[in-house]
């Protein structure tokens, strides 16, 4: 495991457990997020965050968090470990809402300064629609690539939990 990245939903846990991730593995964490949104919410360029991706993936060990779905193939062809956070909408639903509050008018540790918490009906449409359309595109992809790379799909905060302790104490 030297080079992983976290996919799923907004709300899924991705910025979590790679920190979480991070500090066990003593590896550099990446978030997309933080990355890619300039201040105000202005987003990089689709050109500049391949660039910016590549540049990433080159280096010899890593976890990247994100789920940016034009450069997704990047991270995942670059990745020897890939964990896709597959969650139950309505856990995720709460966690955006949840996150929203708990940083209102502020930016949260996974963003760029300048990006204050916030949340329309688009946003919370997209994380709602996620498992209809864009949960069977990953795991298509998944399947194929857990051919020759480690994919691990977690479906509840318990599974991550677990996961996080045997990460803690590998045998």
């Amino acid at each position: 495991m030297k080079r992983i990245a976290i996919v799923g939903s907004s709300g899924s846990g991705k910025s979590v457990l790679a920190r979480r991730l991070g500090e066990i593995l003593q590896m550099e964490v990446w978030h997309l997020d933080a990355i890619l949104w300039k201040p105000d919410w202005v987003l990089t360029p689709r050109d500049e965050q391949k660039q910016i991706q590549q540049q990433l993936v080159s280096k010899d060990s890593w976890i990247i968090d994100g789920d940016y779905n034009s450069t997704l193939d990047i991270r995942l062809k670059a990745a020897d470990t890939i964990i896709f956070l597959d969650m139950p909408r309505m856990l995720c639903v709460y966690r955006v809402l949840k996150r929203r509050l708990m940083y209102h008018n502020r930016s949260r540790p996974d963003m760029q300064e300048g990006c204050k918490e916030k949340i329309d009906m688009a946003f919370l449409q997209w994380v709602w629609q996620y498992p209809i359309s864009k949960r069977p595109g990953m795991l298509e992809k998944l399947e194929i690539l857990a051919q020759n790379k480690q994919v691990i799909i977690l479906n509840s905060s318990r599974e991550v939990e677990k996961y996080v302790d045997e990460m803690k104490s590998p045998v």
